[in-house]
């Protein structure tokens, strides 16, 4: 559905993409991350058929995003982050105007106004001017105006910045329900959301594209120590001690005094299937209790984090 070869562009003697290569399917969810400044914005923008590359391959379907630029705006619905509303139109009117510049026929454009309100959970706000609405809502109307004339791909960038937590629930099960019959990128700092919502991540710095992959294979491609977390009772010096002469633990990576006398460890540790019974086996025989004891798993941010640097 998209394919992107050898992307290149760059600002005066600043280089925002260096050669980027991607290729997406038909029906997928796909993150793309990066740092501030890394060139996704910028890599949106060509996408969708805003700007130009200054060389490079982007199509989106059997279009060139270069030459074809406004097919492929037929086929694209862009949401960038700041949501550009006209706040003091009523939502019917707003879209209505949305649906006008998508050249949809006015005979159309009652019925798909109609299914788009209802697809975005926005039918019973058609009638209120945007302004009265809520971040959340003024988030879906926004996704409504992308979606009238039917795109095949969504590009969303940060759906969710500013939202609560009840808000960005219904805004990602809204994301999912339209990921299946549309490819979707998602762009967003909200890795957890990100996580949750996407099949496929990417990640770009420096203008490359660095990892790819799903979360949990993103999550392997991070080259980060082995943690093990562990809580227990007693003496913190003495149970440093016996910590620090087990040979499968490499260092403490940090520890602190919980209530009720407790000590809580996050031991950097090599990978052995006798890890756990050899750390409670040496505890124990010096007399501290062991209450809790597991591996702590590399979560998304922490690769994003070893990623990106």
């Amino acid at each position: 559905m998209i394919s992107v070869q050898k992307l290149v562009k760059s600002y005066g003697h600043t280089k925002a993409l260096k050669g980027i290569d991607l290729q997406i399917q038909q029906g997928q969810i796909v993150g793309f991350l990066g740092p501030n400044g890394a060139g996704k914005t910028t890599a949106m923008k060509i996408l969708s058929g805003y700007m130009s590359a200054d060389s490079g391959v982007v199509k989106v379907g059997d279009y060139d995003c270069c030459s074809q630029s406004l097919d492929v705006k037929r086929i694209i619905g862009y949401l960038p982050e700041n949501n550009p509303l006209y706040q003091d139109m009523l939502v019917l009117d707003y879209l209505l105007y949305i649906a006008s510049i998508y050249d949809i026929p006015k005979a159309d454009q009652a019925s798909r106004i109609k299914a788009t309100a209802r697809q975005c959970g926005i039918a019973d706000k058609l009638n209120k001017t945007i302004a009265e609405l809520s971040k959340g809502y003024k988030q879906r109307v926004g996704i409504a105006s992308v979606l009238l004339h039917n795109p095949q791909v969504l590009i969303l960038d940060e759906p969710t910045v500013g939202l609560d937590p009840n808000q960005i629930v219904e805004i990602r099960n809204l994301i999912k329900e339209l990921g299946k019959d549309k490819t979707i990128i998602l762009c967003s700092h909200i890795l957890s959301e990100v996580e949750a919502t996407c099949e496929r991540i990417l990640i770009i710095n420096e203008g490359k594209i660095i990892a790819e992959g799903s979360p949990a294979q993103i999550r392997k491609q991070a080259k980060r120590k082995s943690l093990l977390k562990v809580v227990v009772e007693g003496k913190q010096a003495a149970i440093e001690k016996v910590l620090n002469d087990i040979d499968e633990v490499t260092g403490i990576h940090s520890a602190k005094e919980l209530e009720g006398g407790a000590h809580e460890f996050e031991l950097e540790v090599k990978d052995s299937p006798e890890l756990r019974k050899s750390i409670i086996r040496n505890l124990i025989k010096h007399k501290c209790e062991v209450l809790e004891i597991y591996l702590m798993e590399t979560t998304l941010e922490d690769a994003f984090s070893a990623l990106t640097g």
